[in-house]
C-alpha cells in the first residue's frame, strides 16, 4: 500500500474558507462523550456530556473524537458535523484497539512469540473488520517499542527486544489494520507508536527520561517506526519520555527532522494523551501558549484532550509566533487523511448499523483467536517428556488462574466481548472425555493467601498424577503505568507453588504474564513450564490443545527471562566487553556475583514435542562481494515421533567495528512444519544491507571484514561460519 496523501481539490476550499478557530479545532482529539465505551453511571451526566461534544462538533471545533463504539450514535456525530456545522467536514472516529475488538488476541508481545508476522497480520484484519463495524476509523497501534527491560509494563505492547523481530510484526500489524485499500469500509488507519524510544526510558520506569546514543537511537529505535511508515502506516503518535533532555513531543530533530525530511512521512503526527501539556511538568514550556508553540512548531499536528490547540493555535499565528503556512500543512494533512479512507465521499463510511449486529464472523474470528493463542505459547522445559498429558492421567489443576475470567484479556482491551471468554477450567474440561479425573482447587488468590487454600492444594496434589499450576502476574501487573522493581511471581503465588512441589508430585506451570518474569523456587524448578502469556477469548481452549498434544507448541521467546531482576535491563544483543565471561576464567569478567552475564532461557528459546537436530552452519562463499549475495545455510532434522514446527534462526556478528557491536544480531527467521523424521535445508540470503548499522562517523551503511553466521534454535547455540565482506 502506497504511504502517500494524494492531493484533493475540496482540501484546499476549505483550508481557504476556514477560520483559525475552525483550523485549530481540525487538530484536536477528544474524548468520545457521545458514545463512551464505558458509560459513566449517571445518565445525566452522560446526556449532558454528549451534548456539549456535539455542541463542539457542530461549531466546527473538533477534528477527531476517540475511544467512543457504536455505528449508530457514531452517525448522529457525523450528521451533526456534515449537516449542522458551518464546512460539512466529517469527524475521524478513533480508539485504542490494540489486540482485539469484540474478539480478543493474545497481547502483541506473545504473539510476538510466534515468529509469524503473517499471524499478527491476520489478526490485525480481524480485529479491524470488527473495530470499523462498530464505527471506529483509526486505531491508536500498533505499538513497536523495543523493550529491553523488563520491568516496564508497556513492553506487552509491543513485539520484544528485537529490532529485526520488531520491524517485521510493525509492517504485519500495519497492513493487517489497514487492508488493500484505505476507503474500504473494513479498512483501519494504523498508528505506529510511541515516536520514539519510549521503551528505553531509566530504569524502566514508566514516562521516565531517556539518555540514549545517536547510535542507539537509529540502530535499535527508530527501526521499526521506518519498518511501519514503510508498509503504509499515515499515523505516528508522540511518546511521553524526553530524549537527551528534549520532550518526545517538542523534538523537532525528530519530528521534523527524522520523520518528515528523512523519511518523506506524508501522514499526521498525533500527541499521546496530554503529552502537549506534559511539557510543562517536563520544565520545557513556561505556559500553555509555550507548550503548543513548541509542540506544534516541532512537528506535532495533534493535540489529544489537553484542549491547547484550540485555545492557544489562533492566538499563536496572529501574534506570528506560528506561521499560518504551517497551520494550514497540518491542517492539510488532517483533512487529506479524511479524504483518503473516503470519509468526504461517504461520510457515514464504517457506520453501518446492519453491519455492526452481524455476527456472521464470530466463528471464524474465535478460531483464529484459538490458533493465535496456541502458537503464541512457549514451552520453556519439559524434563521427562511430562507434555503433553495423557487424558487419562488424575489431573489436579489449581493456581489462582485455574478458574479465573477477569485476567484473560491483558492490558489494553477495552471492547472484549466478556459473555465469550473460555476460562482454563472451561477449556481444559471440555478436552477432557466425560468422568475425567480433573481436581480444580485455587489454592490462593492472585496476591492474597485462601484460608486453607494452600491445605487444599496439597491434598489435591497427593492425590493427582500430575499437577498443573496456574500462576502469573494479574494482568494489571503489565501494561501502561505498571512498571515493577521485582519481576517476580506474588510471594502468595511461590508460596502455594513450594507446598505443591514439596509433594514430589511432578509439576506443570502455566505462566501468565505481559513481561519476562525471574522465576524462583518450585517455579523455576517445575518439571515443565509454558509461557502462555495473556491469551484473549480462547485461552482455555488453546491452552488445552497444548498442554494434551493436539498442537506442539512452536513459539519461540520474544525477550529474555532473566535469572534474577536485578539484571535488568538485560537483552541477548547486548555489545561486546572487553571482559567477556569466559567458561574456566569468572573473577574481573563481565558478570554479576550472583549470576552469569546470560539468561536463564535466552531470546529465541522454545521447546517443542519434537526432538529437533541442526546441522552445521554453512555458507556457500568465504568472500561477500560489496554489492553480491552470500547463502547461510543448515539442515534441520525432527527426530523425534511427532510432528513440530521449528523456528529456525539466522544470527550474525560483526567481528571488528568502528563501533562496539552486539554479540549476536537476529537475521531472519523461518518457520518450518516437519514430520516425524523429516530433514529440511534452510538457507538464508545475506548482502551488506543486513550488515548496516550506525558507523562511528554517523553514517549509515556496512563496514568491510569478517563476520560470523549461525542457524540455530536460539541466540545462543550453535557453532557460526565465517565470511568475509569485501570492500568496494
Amino acid at each position: 500500500m502506497s504511504n502517500t496523501l494524494p492531493a484533493d481539490p475540496r482540501v484546499e476550499s476549505l483550508i481557504q474558507r476556514m477560520t483559525l478557530e475552525e483550523k485549530a479545532g481540525q487538530l484536536g482529539v477528544f474524548a468520545d462523550m457521545v458514545r463512551p465505551f464505558a458509560p459513566d453511571v449517571n445518565p445525566e451526566t452522560n446526556v449532558r456530556n454528549a451534548a456539549e461534544v456535539l455542541e463542539q462538533v457542530r461549531a466546527g471545533r473538533v477534528g477527531t473524537l476517540f475511544n467512543g463504539v457504536g455505528a449508530g450514535a457514531g452517525r448522529e456525530i457525523q450528521r451533526v458535523a456534515v449537516e449542522e456545522s458551518r464546512l460539512g467536514i466529517p469527524v475521524l472516529l478513533a480508539a485504542d484497539v490494540i489486540h482485539g475488538m469484540r474478539t480478543v488476541f493474545p497481547i502483541p508481545l506473545g504473539e510476538a512469540a510466534s515468529f509469524e508476522p503473517g499471524l499478527a497480520e491476520r489478526t490485525a484484519r480481524a480485529t479491524a473488520i470488527e473495530a470499523t463495524a462498530a464505527g471506529i476509523h483509526w486505531t491508536y497501534a500498533p505499538a513497536v517499542d523495543i523493550a529491553r527491560d523488563q520491568r516496564w509494563g508497556r513492553g506487552a505492547e509491543g513485539a520484544g527486544e528485537d529490532v529485526y523481530l520488531g520491524c517485521q510484526f510493525a509492517a504485519a500489524r500495519v497492513r493487517g489494520f489497514q487492508g488493500q485499500d484505505l476507503r474500504a469500509p473494513d479498512s483501519l488507519l494504523a498508528t505506529a507508536k510511541h515516536f520514539v524510544a519510549y521503551g528505553a526510558v531509566t530504569a524502566g520506569l514508566d514516562y521516565n527520561f531517556v539518555e540514549i546514543s545517536e547510535g542507539t537511537l537509529r540502530d535499535v529505535h527508530l527501526p521499526p517506526f521506518k519498518a511501519a511508515v514503510d508498509a503504509g502506516a499515515l499515523a505516528v503518535m508522540t511518546a511521553f519520555n524526553d530524549i537527551n533532555g528534549i520532550p518526545a513531543s517538542a523534538n523537532h530533530a525528530l519530528l521534523t527532522g527524522v520523520l518528515r525530511n528523512e523519511w518523506g512521512f506524508p501522514g499526521v503526527v498525533v500527541s499521546d494523551y496530554t503529552a502537549d501539556m506534559e511539557l510543562l511538568a517536563h520544565g520545557y514550556a513556561a505556559d500553555e501558549a509555550h507548550a503548543t508553540e513548541l509542540a506544534f512548531v516541532a512537528g506535532m499536528d495533534m493535540s489529544m484532550q489537553s484542549g491547547y490547540y484550540a485555545a492557544h493555535l489562533p492566538a499563536l499565528v496572529e501574534s506570528g509566533r506560528v506561521r499560518v503556512e504551517q497551520l494550514d500543512a497540518a491542517v492539510r494533512r488532517v483533512l487529506q487523511l479524511k479524504a483518503a479512507i473516503g470519509l468526504f465521499d461517504d461520510p457515514y463510511r464504517s457506520l453501518d448499523p446492519a453491519r455492526e449486529a452481524d455476527t456472521s464472523l464470530r466463528a471464524a474470528h474465535e478460531a483464529l483467536a484459538r490458533d493465535a493463542a496456541r502458537r503464541s505459547m512457549v514451552l520453556l522445559k519439559n524434563e521427562g517428556g511430562v507434555l503433553p498429558l495423557r487424558r487419562d492421567a488424575r489431573i489436579a489443576l489449581m493456581g489462582p488462574f485455574a478458574r479465573d475470567m477477569d485476567n484473560i484479556e491483558g492490558c489494553w482491551t477495552l471492547f472484549g466481548d466478556r459473555s465469550r471468554y473460555v476460562s482454563l477450567e472451561a477449556g481444559i474440561r471440555a478436552a477432557l472425555p466425560e468422568g475425567a479425573a480433573l481436581q480444580v482447587v485455587d489454592g490462593c488468590g492472585l496476591e492474597a493467601p485462601l484460608e486453607g487454600g494452600i491445605e487444599a492444594a496439597v491434598a489435591a496434589a497427593r492425590e493427582a498424577d500430575v499437577v498443573v499450576l496456574a500462576l502469573g502476574e494479574p494482568q494489571r501487573y503489565s501494561g501502561e503505568a505498571q512498571s515493577r522493581v521485582r519481576i517476580e511471581l506474588p510471594p502468595v503465588q511461590q508460596a502455594l507453588a513450594d507446598a505443591v512441589a514439596a509433594t514430589g508430585k511432578p509439576v506443570v506451570v502455566l505462566l501468565r504474564n505481559g513481561r519476562a518474569l525471574a522465576l524462583q523456587g518450585a517455579v523455576r524448578d517445575a518439571q515443565a513450564i509454558l509461557v502462555t502469556w495473556f491469551l484473549g477469548s480462547q485461552t482455555g481452549h488453546a491452552v488445552a490443545d497444548v498442554l494434551f498434544g493436539d498442537h506442539s507448541p512452536s513459539g519461540r521467546l520474544p525477550v529474555s527471562f532473566p535469572h534474577d531482576s536485578g539484571q535488568q535491563p538485560y537483552f541477548y544483543n547486548h555489545p561486546r566487553t572487553g571482559r567477556p565471561e569466559l567458561a574456566d576464567m569468572k573473577e574481573f569478567k563481565a558478570r554479576w556475583r550472583e549470576y552469569p552475564h546470560q539468561a536463564l532461557y535466552p531470546f529465541g528459546h522454545g521447546l517443542t514435542y519434537g526432538r529437533i537436530e541442526y546441522g552445521a552452519t554453512t555458507v556457500d562463499a568465504p568472500a561477500l562481494a560489496w554489492d553480491g549475495e552470500v547463502v547461510v545455510r543448515a539442515t534441520v532434522r525432527n527426530a523425534g515421533e511427532r510432528a513440530v514446527e521449528e523456528v529456525v534462526q539466522l544470527y550474525v556478528h560483526d567481528r571488528v567495528a568502528s563501533r562496539v557491536r552486539p554479540v549476536r544480531e537476529l537475521k531472519g527467521f523461518i518457520k518450518l512444519l516437519l514430520q516425524p523424521g523429516e530433514s529440511r535445508e534452510v538457507e538464508f540470503r545475506l548482502s551488506r544491507v543486513d550488515l548496516a548499522f550506525t558507523r562511528a562517523d554517523g553514517t549509515h551503511g556496512a563496514e568491510p571484514g569478517w563476520f560470523d553466521a549461525w542457524v540455530a534454535p536460539s541466540s545462543v547455540t550453535g557453532e557460526p561460519a565465517a565470511f568475509e565482506l569485501l570492500s568496494p
